[in-house]
Formats: structure tokens, sequence, C-alpha cells
């Protein structure tokens, strides 16, 4: 590939060409050359943009994209830079999927929520909290 403009670029992989610019706006991606005042990407400037939408799309913020392609060169072995963060992204998503977990079991109980008062509903929460600890005192018995 000698040369791709940015729309041949957002085509290729599938991303709009304003998230191409975002990139680059964000320091990403290095600015492309250009070529009458056009950007043209080549080869190794769109397996940057592969690596970093990847990781975008993997959940990583553009502060940790940013510390993850600092100083990278087409030589760098990419799953040297993966192994670097990956333990820590993972453990991150795990407590944000228990989370989630409780915020949707919190919310599926809500939606069967016959309750004729506040007063009634506060005391089923504190009933629940209560039951909470009992178990897990329960857990640590055992």
């Amino acid at each position: 590939m000698s040369g791709a403009s940015i729309s041949q670029v957002a085509r290729m992989l599938g991303i709009p060409a304003t998230t191409i610019r975002y990139y680059e706006r964000e320091r990403l991606i290095p600015p492309p050359g250009r070529r009458h005042g056009r950007r043209v990407y080549g080869e190794a400037m769109v397996d940057r943009l592969i690596f970093v939408h990847f990781a975008r799309r993997a959940g990583f913020g553009v502060r940790e994209v940013r510390e993850l392609v600092a100083g990278m060169s087409v030589e760098t072995p990419p799953g040297v830079r993966w192994r670097s963060v990956a333990d820590k992204k993972l453990m991150a998503i795990a407590i944000k999927i228990e989370q989630l977990e409780e915020s949707k079991s919190l919310l599926e109980r809500l939606a069967r929520c016959h309750c004729a008062t506040l007063h009634e509903f506060c005391e089923n929460v504190r009933q629940d909290a209560r039951d909470q600890v009992e178990n897990q005192e329960k857990r640590m018995m055992t």
C-alpha cells in the first residue's frame, strides 16, 4: 500500500473517518503524511490504527491507549504491550461486571416491587441488608 486516503482507510477498517481524525487529535496515532494537502496513510499507519482501534474496543481509555502506544515502532512486538496491561484491565472489567450484575439484580427486584409505602420499601431493604450480612458470615465460617 503506497498511500491510502482517510476515506479508503476508514472503509477498510469499518470505522468512520471522524474516528481516525479523533485518534490523530488525541495523539494516539502520529500525524499522517500529506499529498496535495490530503492525509495519506501507509501500511504501518494502518497497522497502528488497527492496534489503537482494537485497544479502544477492548475497553482501554484514551489515556491508557496513549501510554500503550508511547514509543511504539513497527518493530515493537504487540504481545509485549498487551501482556503489560491486559491482566490489570481484566481485573477492572471483572469488578465492573460484578457491579453491573448487582445493579441488574436490584433493578429486577424494583420491577417486582409492590410496596404500598416508603416505610415498607425501606423495611424490605433493611431486611435484605441483614440477610446479606448473615450470608457473608456463614460463608466466612465455612
